[in-house]
């Protein structure tokens, strides 16, 4: 993955948003909102004008006019440049074609695991469970809702989000399965473990 001049993720929903039409960041704003963008690409709103800022001094965004509505604070209007078209463009394939290390905070977990005892490790996998199956339930309602307004090619990133859910659900399920029935490889160990570091969990 190459290091890019404005590298985060909110620099690509702007540029996206900005290769539709000009806008000011406000509309900009509630445009990905609207979408649910932040949720997709884990914005920080915080850090939005700063993006914008950065955009513009390396050339792949550029003001073209402001305008203000009343005794509202004037807005400007930015659009994409060829170079910020290009840079939108080349990341896309590189974000669609590469693999690139993920480090979820659950497998930080998973790999520590070991120091809180079976039985609290599957008290809390159920309710990471519950809340997945909760989820699941919620995304595929509102794919539905969704799929009857705007085309399935708009909503295939909710699609993949959902397939992982689907998917940890499964692997969850399947741990509890083993923890539970005690056919879990090595579950005796674990308790003799926590057991001789005078832990009080099991």
């Amino acid at each position: 993955m190459k290091r890019r001049k404005v590298g985060n993720l909110l620099a690509l929903a702007i540029l996206s948003t900005l290769n539709e039409r000009p806008t000011h960041p406000y509309e900009m704003a509630s445009i990905l909102k609207s979408r649910g963008k932040d949720r997709d690409m884990g914005i920080k709103w915080g850090s939005f004008y700063t993006v914008i800022a950065n955009l513009g001094k390396h050339g792949f965004i550029e003001a073209v006019e402001s305008t203000r509505d009343g005794a509202r604070p004037e807005r400007t209007v930015y659009r994409i440049t060829d170079a910020g078209r290009d840079e939108l463009l080349d990341w896309l394939r590189e974000l669609l074609a590469e693999l690139a290390p993920e480090e979820p905070k659950f497998v930080a977990g998973l790999s520590v695991m070991a120091w809180l005892g079976p039985d609290e490790v599957i008290a809390l996998l159920r309710t990471r469970l519950a809340a997945l199956d909760e989820e699941i339930a919620s995304a595929r309602a509102e794919s539905a809702r969704f799929l009857e307004e705007v085309p399935r090619l708009m909503l295939v990133e909710g699609e993949y989000h959902l397939a992982m859910r689907v998917a940890e659900a499964e692997w969850v399920r399947s741990i509890l399965g083993e923890l539970t029935s005690g056919s879990m490889p090595g579950l005796a160990e674990w308790r003799d473990f926590l057991a001789e570091r005078g832990s009080t969990r099991s």
